[in-house]
């Protein structure tokens, strides 16, 4: 079933029954497969069981089928990309859908990967899944950007380009925590140095996005941010999930000077506020990682 409360204007309402029917006009092979709703915390897909070994994820917003086609085909050029780099499983990309009754835009068929999302986990100050986070990291990091540059609106580039959506952040959400420090807080970040050039990162690692066996990392999800940026912009796992043994052991790992630390600090400020009260009443994990993330953030400051 549909959300019952959308979380975004014009979102896109997909019911089982109306995946299911273009699974079997369109890939008949699978159309005795069960269609199955899968419960998500993210924001930009609905995601759909086929069977047990496939997922549809299906656009919850936009209105051009062919910029999303762009999309989708980019996606999962950087899924394959990054499989081919790392260890832990990722996204396996299967087949592209067309628009039909039901689904205005394109839509991706990929591999299913099991495992328990570091969300629905007690692991965020496990130093063992800090290391393997970290060794993922430098993994995609490994890859050759070919001389390629950030090209992105969303983060990845200059953190004073989000100074507007900062600062709209903020407003909506002054009710919700101390926005003056946070204020101060965006202002030293904002500036802070960099000389790294940009390479390969996932660009979205959420903990919903990292699913765990025990305490240790079992899969990566959703590789669509994935591409070429700001290499900081993979530091927020320190701040959206890990608590601080395991925050020191992914900076070791990954060798962080302080400025990069700094600007990581400043991606995971910049996405917090922005999911902070958009989905306070829509999504909740979302808001409350927001809100985790923003006093964590805080919380290290004063130190």
């Amino acid at each position: 079933m549909p959300t019952s409360t959308p979380m975004h204007e014009r979102q896109i309402e997909l019911t089982e029954g109306d995946l299911a029917a273009l699974v079997a006009d369109q890939f008949p092979q699978w159309g005795e497969l069960p269609v199955r709703r899968v419960r998500s915390d993210g924001t930009d897909n609905a995601l759909f069981r086929l069977g047990d070994e496939l997922v549809a994820r299906c656009p919850l917003l936009g209105d051009d089928p062919a910029e999303k086609l762009r999309q989708l085909r980019a996606e999962a050029d950087a899924a394959g990309t990054i499989r081919q780099a790392t260890r832990v499983p990722t996204p396996e990309f299967v087949d592209l859908g067309r628009p039909g009754p039901g689904c205005p835009l394109p839509w991706a068929v990929y591999r299913w990967i099991p495992g328990t999302t570091a969300t629905a986990a007690d692991v965020s100050d496990s130093v063992g899944l800090a290391e393997d986070v970290a060794r993922f990291v430098l993994e995609v990091r490994a890859i050759d950007p070919r001389g390629r540059t950030f090209q992105g609106t969303r983060r990845g580039g200059l953190l004073t380009r989000h100074d507007e959506y900062v600062a709209d952040g903020l407003k909506a959400g002054a009710d919700m925590i101390d926005t003056g420090a946070l204020a101060r807080l965006w202002e030293r970040l904002r500036e802070t140095p960099r000389t790294e050039p940009d390479g390969w990162t996932h660009g979205d690692l959420m903990p919903g996005n990292l699913l765990v066996d025990g305490d240790r990392l079992a899969g990566v999800l959703d590789v669509g941010q994935a591409g070429v940026a700001d290499p900081a912009l993979d530091l927020q796992p320190a701040w959206n999930f890990f608590g601080p043994n395991a925050r020191t052991a992914y900076r070791r790992a990954l060798e962080v000077d302080d400025a990069a630390w700094d600007r990581g600090k400043g991606w995971a400020f910049a996405q917090a506020i922005g999911c902070l009260a958009y989905y306070r009443t829509t999504n909740p994990v979302m808001s409350g990682i927001a809100r985790s993330t923003l006093l964590a953030l805080l919380a290290d400051e004063q130190r």
